[in-house]
């Protein structure tokens, strides 16, 4: 028998054996430590502990992989896990997953997997519609994350400006291209740059006002200055929910400065993008849909698996001008038909089936059901401001997002150690995670409500174990 060739029983065997441990982990990950106390070594010598020259039994062997990740992880599933976005993800979007694994589509070529390619080019279309963007024109494609949407609106803007791009590269420039984006913009457009060929100096980082949002005065001075000195103003990157603070940028007056000047308007709302599904708080996002281009991550606030992201664009033909390739040996069954190879469309060739993860789960909880946990999300985040208020902290960053960055009430000068050391004292605890994050120059405390799951309660929890680590500083 081919070694990989496992029985119907042996495959049923190994499913009776997995799936109790796995609902165990979802339905009882409040139980667990949060964090696990690190040990570089010993995780080294645990994955090197087999040198693959023997075949270990395969029950054994996924035991032991799921005993080292109960072990060996921060557990982002847990709901006093109050960190970057990473959430806890649907039961769906799990299933999705399996399905995806058992069938394993190719989505490179849309004959290979017509329903596949479909549901992802309908996805695209709807979530575009939610931004406001026509529905008869938008266009866009799943990514691996909000990296590669980044990077994908920085090869679009590029390709816009510069009509020659995409055959001669950096020779198809007339002049110098610059990037603008705000001090507080996520650093993947840093590595965009670089990977477009445009190097770290032609990212412009706008300074943030008071708000943490980009500087709309500074951004106009700046692209005058560039325009008068010969430079040429390629896209401006704007952010609807900043990593750090979850700023809104003022999008409607950069949008308007990008029309003005005719320059690219990239959004990067992977996280706050989502707020679009519960009507309460599109305003929030207002001008988005004047945007040339925008990310959001299906991985964040949808709460899907990791590696589940989004570029949409208004301009239907920009992604094929990007990226459009021809190859001998790709299937050509479709050739004669009215359908899109995915391919062509993306950085990516050969990828995973991701829009199965947000379709199954559209199916199983509807439009609805995603602008209910929206809510929850955000009254989770307001309670969480409301009890740090009351408990004698106070609020750094001005946001509707749930995401709270906040310092000690008339504490010690060097605020930045003590949120430091209050942070460590939190993860060592192994009762919850959060992070710090410099807020104007100074360290403070940040926690973001990530998790579905999170309630009062554990809020409640959170507040009473910094309020007593704080006190016990003292």
């Amino acid at each position: 028998m081919i070694p990989f060739d496992l029985t119907p029983d042996h495959r049923r065997q190994l499913f009776d054996e997995l799936l109790p441990q796995l609902e165990a982990y979802y339905t009882h990950t409040r139980d667990r430590r949060v964090a696990p106390e690190l040990d570089p070594q010993r995780v080294r010598d645990i994955v090197g502990g087999f040198d693959f020259s023997k075949p270990v039994p395969a029950g054994e062997a996924v035991d032991f992989v799921v005993n080292s990740l109960l072990e060996h992880q921060v557990h982002v599933p847990h709901p006093m896990y109050y960190g970057l976005y990473n959430p806890r993800t649907n039961f769906p979007s799990i299933l999705a997953d399996l399905i995806a694994a058992y069938f394993n589509p190719q989505l490179a070529a849309w004959s290979h997997s017509p329903f596949a390619a479909e549901v992802e080019s309908y996805l695209v279309r709807e979530y575009g519609k939610r931004f406001g963007y026509d529905g008869a024109t938008v266009d866009g494609t799943f990514t691996s994350g909000g990296a590669e949407a980044n990077l994908t609106g920085v090869l679009c803007a590029i390709n816009h400006r510069f009509a020659d791009y995409a055959n001669r590269g950096y020779k198809a420039f007339d002049a110098e291209p610059v990037v603008y984006c705000s001090d507080q913009a996520h650093h993947s457009v840093v590595k965009a740059a670089r990977v477009a060929g445009l190097g770290l100096d032609s990212v412009m980082q706008i300074p943030t006002d008071e708000g943490l949002r980009m500087s709309v005065p500074a951004l106009t001075d700046r692209l005058a200055s560039d325009v008068e000195a010969g430079r040429v103003p390629v896209m401006v990157i704007a952010t609807a929910g900043t990593t750090g603070t979850a700023s809104i940028d003022d999008l409607p007056a950069i949008a308007d400065l990008c029309e003005h000047y005719g320059i690219w308007l990239h959004v990067d709302a992977a996280f706050g993008g989502a707020a679009v599904l519960n009507e309460a708080y599109r305003h929030w996002l207002r001008g988005i849909d004047r945007a040339d281009s925008i990310t959001t991550d299906i991985h964040k606030w949808l709460s899907v698996p990791m590696g589940t992201g989004m570029f949409l664009t208004r301009h239907p033909t920009i992604l094929d001008r990007t990226f459009r390739t021809t190859a001998e040996y790709m299937p050509r069954e479709g050739s004669s038909l009215s359908i899109v190879d995915p391919y062509t469309h993306t950085i990516q060739w050969s990828r995973r089936f991701l829009g199965l993860r947000m379709y199954l789960s559209l199916l199983v909880f509807g439009w609805e059901g995603y602008a209910k946990t929206i809510r929850h999300h955000v009254e989770m985040g307001d309670y969480l401001r409301d009890r740090l208020s009351a408990h004698g902290w106070t609020i750094e960053n001005d946001t509707p997002l749930p995401v709270v960055c906040f310092s000690r009430t008339g504490g010690s000068s060097d605020y930045g150690t003590e949120a430091r050391a209050i942070c460590q004292r939190v993860v060592d605890s192994g009762e919850a995670w959060l992070s710090v994050y410099p807020v104007r120059g100074v360290d403070v405390l940040r926690a973001g409500i990530t998790n579905y799951a999170t309630t009062r309660e554990d809020i409640d929890r959170l507040v009473e174990l910094l309020s007593r680590l704080r006190d016990d500083a003292d």
